[in-house]
């Protein structure tokens, strides 16, 4: 099993603490999926600057494939974060290389060595999907919180698994929302809820899916947790339910300490 993640990274810089982190979606994936035992890599851009040194270099430590990274003239990308109660609050943000990112000709070849290929709304790797599509590489996005319909309503008919975070709506304007993302194309549209759990549809069925307790230190990744394991799980064909699962279990061992790794 190997994995392609592409698109976003970050350094999430804590103010309170002025400790600092790598982070974004796509490359959270790719370590958590390392940390199941999937064989994973990761394409984007970082600066020539300490942090995307510090980027790099923790990304190799923890043995995601890094041979399609492009370093930059400029700053690597910054999320300033706070934890309230647990729970994460992002502040400012500067993109920095990675605004100008976009996937060139030999890194679609790298992608389509893979069994699947993994990117999210803040990655500027839309382009990536229909190429996969064509190619027979099945694809998962996360539209995170849905802010930008005119990006991720592109990426969903060529998305095999489609995710995105919503703790906030009702079971039925969820159930709503997966029936109508799923029309789309997805084979399977999956709602994160955070303390809430999952919910999860495939055209026929609704799957629900609770958490796993655990003391919570601090939630960021575990969004991305739970996109690792399910998949993991879903490339095993293992029944929805069980991938449900197999994600809130990743998701508690994130949730545990600080930072989106350790």
């Amino acid at each position: 099993m190997k994995i392609a993640c592409i698109g976003d990274n970050t350094i999430d810089y804590y103010d309170e603490t002025c400790q600092s982190y790598p982070g974004g979606n796509s490359v959270n994936v790719s370590v958590y999926l390392r940390r199941l035992g999937v064989s994973s890599s990761y394409t984007g851009a970082v600066g020539n600057d300490s942090y995307g040194r510090t980027l790099l270099y923790s990304l190799k430590a923890r043995g995601v494939d890094v041979s399609r990274v492009r370093i930059c003239p400029g700053n690597t990308a910054v999320c300033h974060v706070s934890v309230v109660n647990g729970e994460r609050v992002f502040g400012d943000y500067d993109e920095g290389v990675l605004a100008g990112f976009c996937p060139d000709a030999g890194d679609m070849d790298f992608l389509a060595s893979h069994d699947l290929v993994v990117t999210s709304l803040w990655g500027h790797s839309e382009s990536v999907l229909p190429e996969m599509w064509s190619r027979g590489i099945p694809t998962a996005y996360d539209a995170a919180d849905l802010s930008e319909p005119a990006v991720y309503y592109k990426a969903l008919p060529y998305a095999t698994v489609f995710f995105f975070s919503d703790d906030v709506s009702s079971a039925d304007a969820l159930k709503d929302k997966l029936r109508e993302f799923k029309a789309h194309g997805p084979s399977v549209a999956v709602a994160m809820r955070g303390s809430s759990g999952s919910l999860a549809f495939d055209g026929v069925t609704f799957y629900e899916y609770g958490i796993v307790p655990c003391e919570v230190i601090d939630t960021i990744g575990a969004g991305d947790s739970y996109i690792a394991g399910f998949l993991k799980a879903w490339l095993e064909k293992q029944p929805i339910e069980s991938c449900m699962e197999a994600g809130a279990r990743n998701a508690a061992v994130t949730i545990g300490y600080s930072g989106a790794w350790s």
